[in-house]
């Protein structure tokens, strides 16, 4: 039974199934997520000192794994490994993959150990100055939790392989399982073991849950491996081609991912010199934004993204066109939508979270409601240049774009300029522009790839939304607007579900009215739903 159900699971996945499973995996993850960070502001508070030493905790771990594996590994892995397991030299693939997670285990085994020895530093000068001049007591769970979490780069980069080879060969059961049982576990350690009436440990039993969580996901991640008949040898293939290959140009793609993060540690600290309660509010609002960035850009580019290198290893860049071109439609056409929800119902969802609410998180999150756009975008675009293998160009754009960014924030948050509320806005002009340049060169390699068709159904989705923006608005002010007495999770999730509800229903018969083929697929199901035939006995 057992066996029979591994067989299912790991079958080879198209995109519209891989894209599926990734999206519906992606929302019960980061529904997960939202209930974790839920259960955190409600047990020790949104903007509590013991919240921004568990947010200040983890950015040196999460920062080494993403500079050194993550989406890093992912794109220049993938190419590689698929190139030969395809072509049927299995015995180079294998070589390749043990190089792989024999060099990062090796590699963020060291990382792990450094972070544990220079944690009190990396808090006090690097990551937050300011917490150790406002709450010296929240620095030192900061700096004792960082050492309980310095052991994810390593576990995360070995699950990160596995999944990679898993993606490499169309199947994305468990790549899509992992991450919610990872999220599982950090809510286990909120409720059983951070609470007095638990194990009583307070905020540092979160640290253990994220542990375990680890651990959970990469033993799912392996389990995905069954029926490969993966060939795994204890050393590092130096002379293999595709380990040389892939160690060439992850350095550019590690950078490119670090710098996205490296943003996000510089406004940790830009935060802290705040107040304290400025770590959490940024936090909180960065998490609430990123969801549609999660189920729509990265969901919909990981997905195609294999099928991008097969297109290019196949000579058959024509196809390549189309198929980036298709799938910068549909990013658009879901992320439109995304951003008038998480913009017009902000207040809700910062509600559902933080149950008296917060104006400053929700200030903070109707500014990042519009970089979702140009963020979903990015992933397409930037995947689009992996699969060239070409990490350089992705890299030296995302230099000139953190340098930009960072430079707006430092300016723009100081207090007499905006304050908090800078730091999303400098993002927000970095991602245009960002998302400009990339189109830019990709439009010159690719001629007509932006061609007038393209602009004219970006035009169209345009206008539905803009239509739908006014008409959502419109309803939430005259009839559900967010009072003082709406509290409690059902209660709100009945307004933001009735809102949201109208406004998919509005968004998808005004793109149907005005011939976008993004709809198509959900007005057949529709039809097929409607008009299904009733057999009679």
């Amino acid at each position: 039974m057992v066996k029979n159900f591994l067989v299912r699971a790991n079958q080879k996945a198209s995109f519209g199934v891989a894209a599926s499973l990734l999206a519906a995996s992606s929302f019960v993850a980061l529904l997960l997520g939202l209930l974790r960070e839920l259960f955190l502001a409600g047990g020790f508070g949104a903007t509590s000192p013991e919240v921004a030493a568990y947010k200040v905790a983890f950015t040196v771990p999460d920062f080494m794994f993403f500079i050194l594996t993550s989406g890093a590994l992912a794109v220049t892995f993938i190419p590689v490994f698929n190139e030969r397991y395809v072509k049927g030299n299995k015995k180079s693939a294998w070589e390749l993959s043990s190089s792989m997670i024999n060099s990062f285990a090796v590699i963020t085994f060291i990382t792990s150990i450094l972070i544990i020895i220079f944690a009190d530093p990396l808090v006090k000068y690097v990551v937050a100055p300011g917490l150790y001049k406002q709450d010296p007591q929240a620095a030192f769970l900061a700096v004792s939790m960082m050492r309980i979490v310095a052991i994810n780069p390593l576990l995360f980069s070995i699950s990160t392989v596995f999944t990679s080879i898993q993606q490499a060969v169309g199947r994305f059961f468990f790549v899509s399982l992992a991450p919610i049982f990872y999220n599982f576990s950090i809510i286990l350690g909120i409720v059983v073991f951070a609470p007095k009436s638990g194990f009583n440990m307070g905020i540092m039993g979160v640290a253990v849950g994220v542990v375990i969580g680890s651990i959970l996901q990469l033993l799912v991640s392996f389990v995905g491996l069954a029926g490969l008949k993966v060939d795994y040898k204890p050393r590092i293939f130096w002379k293999n081609k595709g380990f040389r290959q892939v160690t060439r140009i992850l350095p550019a793609r590690s950078l490119d991912q670090g710098m996205d993060y490296f943003q996000n540690i510089v406004d940790i600290n830009l935060a802290s010199r705040l107040s304290v309660g400025a770590i959490g509010a940024y936090s909180y609002a960065y998490i609430l934004a990123n969801v549609p960035v999660t189920l729509v850009g990265v969901a919909l580019s990981t997905a195609a993204y294999p099928k991008m290198t097969e297109r290019l290893a196949m000579g058959r860049a024509d196809l390549f066109k189309k198929d980036v071109q298709k799938l910068l439609r549909l990013v658009i056409w879901f992320a439109l939508p995304a951003v008038l929800a998480t913009f017009l119902l902000r207040g809700y969802l910062v509600r559902i979270i933080v149950r008296d609410g917060n104006a400053q998180i929700a200030a903070l999150v109707g500014v990042f409601a519009w970089v979702i756009l140009f963020r979903s975008l990015y992933h397409v675009l930037s995947r689009s240049f992996y699969a060239q293998k070409d990490t350089k160009t992705p890299l030296y754009v995302s230099v000139g774009t953190v340098g930009t960014t960072i430079g707006l924030a430092i300016w723009w948050s100081q207090p007499q300029n905006f304050g908090l509320i800078g730091l999303p806005l400098s993002q927000l002009v970095a991602s245009i522009f960002e998302t400009i340049i990339l189109t830019t060169i990709l439009q010159r390699r690719f001629p007509h790839i932006i061609d007038r068709p393209f602009l004219g159904a970006v035009w169209r989705m345009v206008s539905a939304f803009g239509i739908t923006f006014w008409a959502t608005w419109l309803l939430r002010r005259e009839f559900l607007e967010l009072g003082a007495q709406d509290r409690g999770f059902f209660t709100l999730m009945s307004k933001v579900g009735l809102l949201g509800l109208i406004t998919v229903l509005l968004y998808i018969g005004l793109s149907w009215l005005f011939r976008l083929e993004e709809v198509d697929p959900f007005i057949a199901k529709a039809r097929s739903i409607l008009f299904k035939p009733v057999r009679l006995q």
